[in-house]
């Protein structure tokens, strides 16, 4: 079984427009782009059966010029989508963010996607999806531009890690697919991003002096990581899909058409449409026979200049024959169904607010010179109770990380003296900031489009003054030079922050990632835990964060009694973490990433960013498979602190026992072949259909899809002649194929998704004050002797426990799927389960990837506790 380099789709670089594209530096060897034609056509999938039939009818009716509008956005700071409101199809308002709905008033500000993922709770995953969607809904939003699981968190020094749940793929994995369920079961279409490989801000984009960056990716690799979470995704049934702005292995991925035809559309059965990032957009012809659906916003990479690769272009591509109309139907096919699948066509909101100004009236068209005005704000509340699941999800995501002699809980009879700025809101607001563009007081957010605007900021020192109101606030971020000596009971509790964010915006150096290789804490925070430890016996630092940090200069010192990573808290930022000082709740959060005694613990291509060349920025994955935990197990690194590592109040104990469910074969039972899809006639539409409607008033900046009559005219001719214009990518088809082994439905092979193997897990609260949450996370270790590399043991699955009080027990149940179990082979192009013929899995039960306490062996269906692990 050969290990064999991943072969993705053709780089074209033509537009129709008058873009400039830098020819980009050849790839390293072995990671090959090779093309996958035609775009698979939509439909073919039961469940979405219905919303197909829906879409076919009303696709049906449209003309070239309808056809084309829906396909693009109106442009940047225009709105959103086009429409066909003669039959009734709406503009769609896509909106961020990562935690919420962006650049909208009334709305919650909820924990940050690195926060959710560290509570290790799929009910509260799953509970804080379902208040997005409902906050999108109340809001008029059709498509919710999350959640993010790419980045993947490669680089602890990634800028929008924070955005996605955590640095493995089947925690990023399910809390997308949680998160997907409950968005969408409010009608809202939610979106799977970025399409793949933009694990660092810098150098990501396409611009017309320099490409986006490579991330140079393994078939292997891509599988077992970076993909599985999209994989999962498109199992739940998303409805929407964005692709990053980078190149992989040196394709653009906006029309990278191994990856979108091949691989989200063929092999994993994607139903839905698949939408740009902003101004990512680089090509017409190439990035719509590559299977880019959708164009966001409308504009070519440098906008307001009122030009697009497609609108009025793909008309005229369609009326010449350079773009197929059958591709073009199918684009706009599959953005009507998904509109059906979702409800929306049944009394959906229309949107009641502007992301451009928060009065009542503003400009209609705020990308125009000179634009009507009128009412562009309703100030709708959709909050409800919402905040609820925000403390809910902050409190539970806290993670204590070190708690020498059971210090924490603290009392509100002590005396505390609290340090730090990040304590209390920003004095200028929450909101002063654009887009969270700083790190000023209480740090609940990254910056960038994954933010929303806070209805309030409840801050810690708000919340601790509430308990211990004589409590002495130092708001600085440097010790006070004079300082009286405080008694030996005294406690300091220091806050201290890191920031990251996106691109888009430079914050204290850093342009989007963290520029610090030592993951150092901002404003001298390492410097002030040190300074206070000096002067207290008693220290208690809490992080807010956007990753791991460095923590070597001061966590060994036995004056820091307890350290906390808030994560990144949002709104309720106060609240939740007093209820954890003060003992109220016990603290349940895990790590969602490893926190290393070194950067350099981690090989070059993770701990670094990739700098500045001329040409393209070339980022290669040669660590593989081997990323966080996964790294550090195979160099027998030990961390500072460990994937999973959570501690408690209380103690937990661990009883397991294995039940096979399903008997597995080497690859997955063939796939069922396709179902019918959509029939139209694939005749060129006549001229008529994209002419500019007479008398229309037009509006700069505005994008529209119609041409000159001579244009479109003359398009028309070239086209019905039959006359070969384009200069198709070499491998260019337009017969249809029946799809890969691997694929089948949505997600892959629907036998992926069998359940082999089932461990239920009593837990019991072992100690004697606190009552708690334990966490069970399910790990599993390849069998020995097999022909594949893996790693030593692998996240699979997780649950979490009701709180127990002590003495009380449940038990929970974890499960593990065919996937779970299969690794990809390169050769056959499909999953395989290595250890069939009696092979012994081993599935470690415990509290983190370094905390295994019981070894469960599919072989012989016995768990047995206290085993050594392998870690």
């Amino acid at each position: 079984m050969a290990y064999r380099s991943l072969v993705l789709g053709a780089f074209a670089s033509t537009s129709l427009a008058a873009s400039v594209v830098t020819p980009r530096d050849p790839v390293p060897p072995g990671f090959v782009a090779a093309p996958y034609y035609p775009a698979p056509h939509g439909g073919w999938v039961a469940s979405w059966e219905e919303a197909y039939s829906k879409a076919e009818a009303l696709v049906s009716q449209m003309t070239l010029a309808e056809k084309t509008n829906i396909t693009s956005g109106i442009g940047i700071f225009m709105g959103n989508t086009g429409s066909a409101e003669r039959l009734g199809f709406p503009r769609m308002c896509l909106q961020d963010s990562a935690l919420g709905v962006s650049s909208a008033d009334n709305v919650t500000a909820f924990p940050a996607g690195i926060t959710t993922g560290a509570t290790f709770d799929k009910k509260l995953i799953y509970a804080r999806g379902v208040a997005i969607g409902e906050e999108h809904r109340g809001k008029g939003t059709n498509v919710y531009l999350g959640p993010s699981v790419g980045p993947l968190g490669r680089k602890p020094l990634g800028g929008r890690n924070w955005e996605g749940f955590g640095s493995d793929p089947v925690l990023q994995a399910k809390a997308a697919a949680l998160t997907i369920k409950g968005v969408q079961e409010q009608g809202i279409i939610a979106t799977i991003k970025h399409l793949i490989g933009n694990e660092q801000e810098m150098y990501r984009m396409y611009n017309p002096f320099q490409p986006g960056y490579s991330a140079n990716i393994d078939d292997r690799t891509l599988h077992e990581l970076y993909l599985w979470p999209f994989a999962e995704s498109v199992h739940a049934g998303v409805g929407s899909a964005m692709t990053a702005y980078n190149a992989v292995n040196g394709s653009a991925c906006s029309q990278h058409s191994y990856l979108i035809n091949g691989i989200l559309k063929d092999e994993l059965g994607f139903q839905g449409f698949v939408m740009s990032d902003w101004l990512s957009h680089i090509s017409g012809v190439d990035s719509a026979l590559a299977g880019l659906d959708m164009n966001m916003p409308g504009d070519t990479n440098i906008p307001l200049f009122g030009f697009s690769n497609w609108h009025y272009e793909l008309s005229r591509s369609v009326l010449n024959g350079s773009v197929p109309l059958d591709r073009l139907n199918d684009m706009v096919t599959r953005i009507v169904a998904t509109w059906y699948k979702f409800g929306q066509d049944r009394d959906h909101p229309r949107p009641n607010f502007s992301s451009n100004t928060r009065d009542r009236d503003g400009l209609l068209y705020p990308a125009a010179l000179f634009s009507p005005k009128g009412q562009v704000n309703w100030f709708v509340n959709v909050q409800a109770d919402h905040y609820l699941i925000a403390r809910e999800v902050a409190q539970d995501a806290i993670t204590l990380l070190k708690n020498n002699g059971s210090f924490l809980p603290l009392t509100t009879s002590q005396s505390l003296h609290v340090f730090g700025t990040a304590a209390q809101v920003n004095p200028d607001g929450p909101n002063a900031c654009m887009n969270r563009a700083c790190n000023k007081g209480t740090l609940g957010m990254g910056w960038g489009s994954g933010v929303a605007d806070y209805p309030y900021l409840d801050d810690p020192i708000s919340a601790i003054r509430k308990r211990v109101p004589d409590v002495k606030f130092f708001n600085t971020d440097s010790f006070p030079w004079f300082h009286p000596t405080p008694s030996p009971d005294d406690v300091a509790i220091v806050f201290i922050t890191s920031d990251a964010g996106e691109n888009s915006f430079t914050v204290e150096g850093n342009n989007g990632d963290r520029n610090s290789a030592k993951l150092a804490a901002w404003h001298n925070g390492d410097e002030l835990v040190r300074k206070t430890a000096e002067k207290y016996n008693n220290v208690i630092v809490v992080a807010q964060t956007v990753g791991p940090l460095d923590l070597e200069s001061w966590i060994d010192n036995p004056r820091v009694k307890g350290v906390l990573f808030q994560h990144l808290p949002g709104q309720e930022a106060g609240e939740s973490l007093a209820n954890i000082l003060f003992g109220d709740v016990s603290p349940s959060g895990h790590l969602p990433y490893s926190i290393t005694k070194r950067a350099n613990d981690f090989p070059d291509s993770i701990a670094n960013l990739r700098g500045f060349t001329f040409g393209q920025v070339q980022d290669t994955y040669s660590e593989g498979l081997y990323i966080d935990y996964r790294w550090l197990n195979k160099e027998k690194i030990k961390p500072r602190f460990a994937f999973g590592h959570g501690l408690s109040y209380t103690n937990f104990s661990y009883d397991a026992t294995i039940e096979s469910i399903t008997p597995l074969s080497l690859v997955p039972p063939p796939r069922a072949p396709k179902g019918s899809t959509p029939v139209y006639s694939t005749e060129i539409p006549p001229a008529l259909e994209a002419y500019w409607p007479e008398g229309f008033n037009r509006i700069w900046r505005y994008l529209y899809s119609w041409l000159d009559k001579n244009d479109a005219d003359n398009a028309y001719a070239i086209g019905i002649a039959g006359v070969k214009k384009y200069n198709y990518p070499a491998g260019y088809s337009t017969a249809q194929k029946p799809g890969p082994a691997a694929g089948g439905g949505e997600g892959g092979n629907p036998a992926l998704w069998d359940i082999a193997f089932r461990v239920p897990v009593t837990v019991k609260n072992t100690g004697d004050t606190f009552s708690g949450r334990a966490s069970v996370q399910a790990y599993v270790q390849y069998p020995e002797g097999i022909p594949y590399d893996t790693p030593v043991v692998q996240l699979r699955d997780f649950e979490k426990t009701r709180v127990l009080a002590p003495g009380e027990e449940e038990t929970v149940t974890v499960e593990l799927t065919r996937k779970d179990l299969s690794v990809w082979d390169t050769e056959l192009q499909n999953w395989v389960v290595p250890g069939v013929g009696g092979k012994r899995y081993t599935v470690w039960i415990g509290e983190a990837s370094d905390r295994l306490f019981t070894a469960c062996y599919t072989d012989t269906g016995v768990c047995e506790g206290g085993r050594v692990p392998p870690v």
